[in-house]
């Protein structure tokens, strides 16, 4: 019997480990701006062509290779940083020359431009699917320039699930935005199709986090530093005014590395619960210092969840270091000296007599006598409004359908209840329909939106005063993917320059909305709907428009406007669900009823 268990190539050998190591442009860029930091750069030069599928350039002036390290970084487990296993427990880089570098080189076309200090000529290195096509001399700058051309050109299957050149960019920008909150003292760069993204100059932590993320954070900035045997705790927390529902801007580093960590996120909400609105969250950027030996950082490949020794403990300590850091800010009071209608304070006069204020009252007012018939009148007249409420109304509505049992739902005269300010009830042949008010005219004005947008017929109101939205670079991005959409709707926004808009108008119905707080939240939305798709909400500016405008939970409906949310709904062509798949609406039965009754 032949054999049948072969050695693979090193080429197909280095495709498989890149499939763990290289997912995208931004791992790419992550490995190449992770070895330039261990190369000692002090500058740091990223540029991206169509979102790196066609070009990815990262320039540094750390200390460059030799002819030979150059030739030996692209082998397999080639390193600078490891001599033994123990090695690999102590690490405190981010990571060695070569790690990922086989990897890159077997699925893109490599380009290295390399000097070290003290040569006069650095060598050029080509390499193509992980074979070497070209070695010479060359005339280059101390330091190392890796050009990665046609990435994935060889594995077509792995180029076809590359997602839209707006969302790798933002990828790009997440991973770039990584590393730099972790390296103040480095400048860095980032150019896109030419364009410039970022240019960070060396700077201390505060200033940094202002630069990437807008001038918006310099007042919301709350300083967080605790110092133990088991960790050192640094870094910033938002003050409560600064927390949103989406897109707060959440960073966990631990010896210099991002690190997801779900449970140390709770630590930090707790510091601030009764303080933000339920589900609100803050932003926070937040660093650890824990001795190497005491973390994990290879239990998942991308090496972003990190398993602590000594968890529970470093969990008190983060959530008291966070308290301390709001309570600090809660304390000192704000005393604002340049508002309008100051108290006059009278100049002191030892030679004058102070006079006995004078008191105004009516001494044939009985405040017992008004009160009682005050109450008695409110009395009345909170009675009247409780018996008026539950009067139905008999209005005459078509019948609904109901698409499972091929059967009509409603009586020809039902009657609307509203509970609580948030659901709608009223009676079918079946039992009791409990509607969700702002779900329903979600649903609705969802359809009203598509509708209108095939139909090309955008509205618009313009605003009275134009407002300026200052937006990161990452949310730029976004927008200018959505600027042609956001037209169509009835949006008009004017660009002003460095990451500045401003708002001339949005879609009518949008009456009362915040035009900003709008703009941002469908950037949000965006940036999450390619993440985790929704289950139907292929347009999710169409979604996110309709939630803005929607009826709010706790706004008092007339039985009029109950009505007409009911006969919108079931002219929809899913009264089930809402775009994003949460349920509109459900229906107790009237044989449950009768049998609670008993």
């Amino acid at each position: 019997m032949s054999d049948i268990i072969q050695l693979l190539p090193d080429s197909v050998a280095n495709q498989i480990a890149a499939g763990e190591v290289i997912q995208r442009p931004a791992s790419v860029i992550k490995e190449l701006v992770e070895n330039a930091v261990d190369a000692g750069a002090k500058n740091i030069n990223v540029l991206v062509i169509d979102a790196g599928r066609t070009t990815i350039q990262v320039i540094d002036d750390g200390c460059g290779m030799s002819e030979t390290d150059a030739r030996l970084a692209f082998e397999r487990h080639a390193t600078s940083k490891i001599r033994k296993a123990d090695d690999l427990f102590s690490l405190q880089t981010m990571g060695f020359r070569g790690e990922a570098l086989p990897s890159i080189a077997a699925v893109a076309q490599v380009e290295l431009r390399t000097r070290q200090q003290g040569e006069d000529l650095g060598t050029l290195l080509s390499i193509s699917g992980s074979k070497v096509v070209g070695q010479e001399v060359c005339s280059c700058p101390v330091g190392s320039n890796f050009k990665i051309e046609n990435l994935f050109f060889n594995v077509p299957a792995r180029r076809k699930f590359l997602k839209s050149n707006a969302t790798e960019l933002n990828n790009i920008i997440s991973a770039f935005e990584r590393i730099v909150l972790v390296y103040p003292k480095i400048t860095f760069t980032l150019h896109s199709n030419g364009a410039e993204l970022f240019n960070l100059r060396a700077t201390n932590l505060r200033q940094r986090i202002i630069d990437v993320f807008g001038k918006r954070f310099n007042q919301d900035l709350l300083s967080v530093e605790a110092d133990t045997s088991l960790c050192h705790i640094s870094g910033y927390v938002g003050k409560p005014e600064s927390a949103k529902k989406k897109g707060a801007h959440q960073f966990f580093f631990v010896n210099g590395r991002y690190m997801r960590h779900p449970y140390f996120h709770k630590a930090v909400q707790n510091a601030f619960e009764r303080l933000v609105p339920v589900g609100d969250q803050v932003p926070y950027f937040l660093y650890f210092r824990v001795p190497a030996e005491n973390i994990d950082v290879n239990i998942h490949p991308t090496k972003t969840e990190i398993k602590f020794e000594n968890e529970q403990a470093i969990w008190q300590i983060l959530t008291t270091a966070v308290k301390e850091a709001v309570g600090l800010f809660s304390e000192v009071p704000a005393i604002d000296f340049d508002t309008e209608g100051k108290p006059e304070i009278p100049l002191f006069n030892p030679s004058g007599k102070a006079e006995m204020p004078k008191v105004n009252y009516n001494p044939q007012y009985n405040p017992f006598e008004n009160g009682k018939k005050a109450r008695q009148d409110r009395k009345t007249e909170d009675w009247q409004q409780l018996y008026d409420s539950l009067i139905p109304s008999q209005t005459v509505q078509p019948q609904l359908f109901d698409e499972k049992s091929s059967a009509f739902l409603v009586d020809c005269a039902p009657t609307h209840y509203q509970y609580k300010g948030k659901y709608i009830m009223t009676a079918v042949k079946s039992g009791l329909m409990i509607i969700d008010q702002h779900r329903a005219h979600v649903r609705i004005l969802y359809e009203e939106y598509i509708n209108r947008r095939n139909h090309q017929q955008p509205s618009a109101q313009k605003m009275l005063f134009p407002e300026m939205i200052q937006l990161t670079a990452a949310e730029d991005v976004v927008l200018q993917s959505l600027r042609e959409q956001m037209t169509d709707y009835g949006f008009e926004l004017t660009d002003l320059g460095a990451h500045s808009y401003a708002v001339n108008s949005i879609p009518v119905g949008l009456e009362g909305v915040n035009p900003v707080a709008l703009v941002r939240d469908i950037i949000v939305a965006a940036q999450q709907e390619e993440a985790s798709p929704l289950h139907e909400a292929a347009n999710p500016l169409s979604l996110n428009l309709a939630r803005h405008a929607a009826v709010p939970y706790g706004q008092i409906l007339t039985n009029e406007e109950m009505e007409n949310i009911i006969n919108s709904l079931f002219a929809c062509s899913n009264v089930n669900y809402t775009p994003d798949g949460k349920k509109i609406l459900y229906i107790f039965p009237q044989q449950d009823l009768e049998q609670l009754l008993g």
